[in-house]
């Protein structure tokens, strides 16, 4: 840990946050959840919201690509996305959805301000983000694909959005 220059628990959860929560609103696969939490350890988002039929810690799938990080990310469940929203927007979060939608804006040319909070939904690996959860939301981000699927992998998704967060922020 030393030699790659990596923070132990203790040390991650005093360190300074990114202004990002994750909410994970119904994510069938406790694989997905696993690799969403290790993103969130690697670009030290606040919290994780998981939310619906989300799995949650300790889950023997979950730690199986998780490798700890449900120890290092702070995680609370709460059975309504939508209550979690409105209650993150009254707090000052901007909503921002990553999901393919009518009016949604290229993730690569969206402008993240350091400055602002924001909480990132992200949906269920077949049906996306719930339409009533589409209607709160102030923001809603596409990742641009060019082959022949409709789609990437939530967890792959998240990594990608908090890269290009961490870039445009720094």
């Amino acid at each position: 840990m030393e030699e790659l220059n990596r923070l132990d628990v203790p040390t991650f959860k005093e360190v300074p946050k990114n202004n990002f929560v994750l909410i994970l609103d119904s994510i069938r696969s406790l694989h997905n959840v696993g690799s969403i939490f290790r993103s969130a350890d690697a670009f030290l988002a606040q919290k994780i919201y998981l939310c619906g039929i989300t799995g949650t810690p300790p889950h023997r799938e979950i730690q199986k690509t998780a490798l700890g990080a449900t120890e290092s990310v702070q995680w609370q469940y709460e059975k309504d996305a939508l209550t979690t929203i409105k209650q993150l927007k009254q707090e000052g979060y901007l909503i921002v959805a990553l999901e393919q939608a009518d009016q949604s804006q290229d993730l690569a040319h969206y402008h993240f301000d350091k400055n602002q909070k924001y909480a990132f939904i992200l949906g269920n690996e077949m049906f996306g983000i719930d339409e009533q959860l589409i209607t709160q939301v102030d923001v809603c981000l596409e990742i641009p694909q060019f082959g022949t699927k409709h789609s990437l992998n939530v967890a792959v998704s998240t990594g990608i959005l908090l890269w290009d967060y961490f870039l445009k922020t720094q």
